[in-house]
């Protein structure tokens, strides 16, 4: 018996997931002026969804996430990121960041409360 539910699990992979896919945009924007780079991106909510439905506690927390890169060129030089579009990607994300810690914060509180502990 696992101290987590599958939720609880989940929760802590999207974290991961969203920790990655952050530095993998932030790269992007680092590289936004360097010709011939194109973007890369990391689709963790397919990944994680497919592992939700199998129901099994063990494929969703070995589940892993890679970045993916894009073959969209952008500018004549090659390059495939548009720094405005990528900023705004990752506001979104970093928002959905703090969701989901906020969320696997409030389980903990509720998971602490029940057992009795302060």
């Amino acid at each position: 018996m696992t101290l987590f539910d599958n939720t609880q699990l989940a929760l802590q992979r999207a974290i991961s997931g969203a920790s990655m896919r952050q530095e993998v945009l932030a790269n992007n924007l680092a590289n936004a002026e360097t010709p011939g780079f194109l973007r890369s991106d990391v689709d963790f909510h397919s990944t994680l969804a497919q592992a939700m439905k199998t129901g099994d506690s063990e494929a969703i927390e070995n589940t892993s996430f890679s970045a993916q890169q894009e073959t969209h060129v952008m500018r004549a030089d090659g390059n495939g990121v548009d720094i405005d579009v990528e900023a705004a990607t990752m506001a979104k994300n970093a928002l959905e960041y703090e969701a989901l810690i906020g969320v696997a914060k409030a389980r903990v509180m509720i998971f602490k409360n029940a057992m009795g502990v302060q």
